[in-house]
């Protein structure tokens, strides 16, 4: 009989790989804030919990991406969180971008309630969500890693353990410091071809495949020439990882300018009121001379 898998957190992210789950055979059970984003889930077949404690009694294998560390402890801490009502021997994946230090209290928690606990943040955004390909970033016990990478290779197609409970925070932090500073310079390569008369579509065409090529610029910058900024990551919880970012690097006594740069545009469009967009939309305030001052 298939493991049951359940999922907490069915998003833009959580819904496609839930999805994935389903696809692959394996039972699932899924809890959301708002029911209405599990319907299509619960169409092709996955089963309603009321709460994450109900959803933890059912499954060997618990997965959650939700959306800020405060609610990563709400889901997996107290007499109703996933860590109390688990089954003994079972599973619990925090796919959440989090607090690496959060990541290893978590981790110990599990172990005095024989769960066993991996952080495994991922990136690809929607479109590695919806095609399985995210590239997924492990921390935790080998042996416990070995044991959820079946699951994990539903869902993407580079999963790797970078280290003990936490090292996949770390790692994901990387991946948004690069990424933070990549973003302003695709908004700005592409304004820049605007205002000087080009094509842009022409231009990504030449630069896509060079030096300058990105995950960003191959799949964002489309986005930007046609105005879309649906969120495939909203800046809201991209603001929120710099935020851990920052923090982790202050810890380590790093300094990061290209990180607080990025952040303290994303923080201009949040005044905007642009939390709900994509990280896309960082476009619109170059092309819209945002950074002027006031």
């Amino acid at each position: 009989m298939s493991k049951t898998v359940g999922f907490i957190g069915t998003g833009v992210m959580g819904k496609s790989m839930a999805g994935h789950l389903m696809s692959a055979g394996y039972p699932v059970v899924v809890y959301n804030r708002t029911k209405a984003r599990a319907e299509d889930l619960l169409a092709a077949g996955a089963v309603w919990k009321e709460t994450p404690a109900d959803v933890a009694k059912e499954a060997d294998v618990i997965i959650t991406i939700v959306g800020y560390p405060h609610d990563v402890e709400a889901v997996y801490l107290g007499e109703e969180g996933i860590l109390s009502n688990a089954k003994p021997g079972s599973y619990a994946i925090d796919m959440t971008t989090s607090s690496p230090i959060l990541a290893a209290a978590l981790y110990e928690e599990g172990r005095k309630k024989d769960v066993h606990v991996l952080d495994a943040p991922v990136s690809g955004g929607d479109i590695g969500a919806k095609n399985g390909t995210l590239t997924i970033m492990a921390g935790g016990d080998e042996e416990d890693f070995d044991a959820v990478k079946p699951f994990l290779e539903v869902m993407g197609g580079n999963i790797i353990l970078q280290g003990k409970a936490g090292a996949g925070q770390h790692t994901k932090m990387c991946n948004q410091i690069a990424i933070a500073s990549n973003m302003m310079g695709v908004a700005e390569a592409i304004v820049y071809a605007e205002k000087a008369g080009l094509n842009p579509e022409q231009v990504l065409g030449s630069i896509g495949s060079g030096a300058a090529g990105s995950w960003s610029l191959s799949n964002l910058a489309p986005r930007m020439i046609k105005g879309d900024f649906e969120p495939g990551f909203y800046i809201k919880h991209f603001i929120k990882d710099m935020n851990i970012a920052i923090e982790s690097a202050e810890a380590m006594g790093m300094d990061t300018p290209g990180l607080t740069l990025a952040k303290s545009l994303y923080d201009k469009l949040s005044e905007q009121g642009h939390d709900d967009k994509g990280t896309q939309a960082i476009y619109l305030l170059l092309k819209g001379g945002g950074l002027t001052p006031e």
